[in-house]
């Protein structure tokens, strides 16, 4: 192996320095409550014990009262809805009877709320999307607040549901933790026809009905969406953290492997807690952990939602992320695949071609991985440079392929489609944002045009289809963010912006709300922090402003005199529409004190850390 590139070396130790204070406060917390060899249940009095017991058969009831038994938490995100996490049903039952056969007992914990932002993308729904994430990281306390277990795992798969499991896990960071997956589903029709059918669709040349054929043939059976949006990037952060066994994110679900695998996850874990060698997640995962997270969605293009989600997750471990490392990070990490929306392959393709497995190895030999990191497998992340079989109804390791099986999905560090990670920080008198550019066509990356101002994406859609956007324009969309309406993504825009952009007009988005991994073929910067709310300079624009867009410097800037800019007032919305309605009210108080995008757009206050 390489030794470390000496430019990863020196952002990470910047992060350590910087989260020494809120890093160390953090692990004292959670090393107060370790039980020191004692399994957790020891702490509570016969009659919490008698209450946690009882509702399980007698013979397990018995091997609950041996202090050496220990008792495993689960928390599962199940509901047949989602289908990512409609697998989940099963995940139970196999755990609880694996346990078993290895001298432990398992329980159901607690579940938490999954919801499908494919399906409220565009609808009120929406507008809770982003702080279900907090809802979820909280139930998932509550879940572990028995303190009943010695380990706890945990079932998720979509966007905010592995960051809220994560920031849950971490509150109660004494605890040993293993994420286990659903994977995705099998693939269904290609990604550029379907993104075909729905630029029709927006041009008026085709029909409902045939739009919705097209959408049923791409998302069709349980698993994940096969896209490289949020979901599947959250599982390549699940492994590159090592809370995955190794590779376990991309088999299908109701497959022999996908029950395997689910199995082997509760055996590694009790025998981790048996022979002492179980890390407690809040001391496992690191700064370095952290970082390493970054990497794998630099070096795979992954969803823009991390910006917010890592910096979120890293906090509840008290390490301080902000987006010049991500920015940093980027521009040394080559990209490694290639799945839509940056290419036309899915995630089945990616893992077929070698998967996690290659690209993680080609980043620990390259230098430009941590290697000294603690995981669920032990040290290090060698382990994560093999994938499962079943040989014989055995589940066993082999090393990764030595060469990608497909040059257009998957390539090695010598031979990148690109030398950097394809996300860039995008800064000026707008403030600061996050952009995408790793599925970009290089025409599209500078533009200077007049600005457009719209105060929701409705607006946009209606201007659309009144012939009004027929020029080179940036689209500025405010009022997005957290604080207005729970920033919901704004995926309608792309099918009108992309129909400009062919029409040969040089269009650009920008944005205090989000796009998410689906973001790609129009320029768009997103997140932009202040949002207009808190005071932001996007909340200043004004329709006509001139507006300087450079995805290869990262300049954002607005082309007013700075003393003007700076007198102008930030307009006062009108935000009733997105108070009430569809459980909206409930989440006022979210909306209230939720953090900025770049601080992880979190509702637990600003001390949290």
């Amino acid at each position: 192996m390489k030794p470390l590139h000496p430019k990863l070396a020196e952002i990470t130790q910047a992060i350590i320095e910087r989260s020494r204070p809120t890093r160390t406060a953090y692990l004292n917390r959670i090393r107060a409550l370790k039980q020191n060899g004692k399994v957790e249940r020891d702490q509570l009095g016969c009659s919490n014990l008698a209450h946690g017991y009882a509702a399980m058969p007698n013979a397990i009831k018995i091997e609950m009262q041996k202090a050496h038994v220990p008792n495993i938490g689960m928390i599962s995100t199940y509901n047949d809805m989602v289908s990512a996490h409609q697998p989940f049903k099963h995940f139970p039952d196999w755990i609880k009877d694996e346990v078993q056969k290895h001298g432990a007992t398992a329980q159901v914990a607690g579940g938490a709320p999954a919801m499908c932002d494919g399906i409220t993308q565009g609808y009120e729904g929406m507008e809770m999307s982003l702080f279900s994430r907090d809802v979820i990281a909280m139930s998932t306390a509550i879940g572990l607040s028995h303190q009943m277990f010695d380990g706890a795992m945990f079932f998720g798969v979509c966007d905010k549901i592995v960051p809220g499991l994560v920031i849950g896990a971490l509150s109660c960071g004494h605890l040993p933790a293993i994420f286990v997956p659903a994977g995705p589903m099998v693939s269904g029709i290609g990604n550029k026809e379907k993104a075909r059918t729905r630029q029709l669709f927006a041009e008026g040349k085709v029909g409902r009905d045939a739009l919705l054929q097209s959408e049923m043939a791409s998302y069709h059976s349980p698993g994940t969406c096969t896209f490289y949006g949020t979901a599947n990037s959250n599982q390549m952060m699940m492994e590159l953290m090592g809370l995955h066994l190794p590779a376990a994110a991309f088999f299908n679900p109701n497959t022999p492997m996908r029950e395997a695998l689910t199995r082997q996850a509760a055996v590694q874990m009790v025998q981790s807690l048996q022979n002492q060698t179980a890390k407690p997640i809040g001391e496992m995962l690191s700064e370095k952990s952290f970082v390493n997270a970054i990497i794998g969605l630099m070096a795979t293009g992954g969803s823009t939602n991390h910006t917010m989600h890592l910096v979120a997750m890293a906090r509840a471990a008290g390490v301080i992320l902000n987006w010049d490392d991500f920015d940093a990070i980027s521009a040394i990490v080559p990209l490694l695949i290639r799945v839509y929306p940056n290419g036309q392959a899915d995630v089945n393709h990616f893992a077929a071609a070698g998967g996690l497995p290659f690209v993680i190895r080609e980043l620990r030999e390259n230098g430009l991985l941590h290697d000294d990191v603690d995981t669920v497998m032990g040290h290090g992340m060698a382990a994560y440079t093999q994938e499962p079989f079943l040989l014989d109804g055995k589940l066993v390791w082999q090393d990764a392929v030595a060469e990608s099986r497909d040059s257009e999905v998957l390539r090695p560090f010598s031979q990148p489609f690109s030398p950097d990670g394809g996300l860039k920080l995008m800064k000026g008198n707008i403030g600061r944002g996050v952009i995408k550019v790793s599925a970009m066509k290089a025409e599209t990356f500078v533009i200077e045009a007049p600005a457009i101002v719209f105060n929701d994406q409705k607006e946009v859609l209606d201007a659309f289809q009144r012939g009004e956007l027929e020029r080179d324009f940036v689209c500025v969309v405010r009022y997005q963010g957290a604080r207005a309406n729970g920033m919901p993504e704004l995926h309608k825009l792309t099918p009108p912006l992309a129909i400009l952009q062919d029409r040969g007009f040089k269009v650009a988005l920008v944005t205090d709300g989000r796009m998410s991994g689906a973001s790609g073929k129009v320029p768009a910067a997103i997140h932009m922090s202040p949002e207009a709310l808190m005071g932001g300079g996007i909340g200043k624009i004004r329709t006509g402003d001139l507006i300087r867009f450079n995805a290869h410097t990262g300049e954002l800037n607005v082309l007013v005199d700075e003393k003007t800019f700076a007198e102008r007032e930030v307009p006062t919305p009108d935000l009733s529409k997105n108070t009430h309605g569809i459980g909206r009210e409930l989440f006022a108080g979210f909306r209230a004190q939720t953090s900025s995008a770049e601080t992880g757009a979190m509702s637990f206050g600003g001390d949290f850390a």
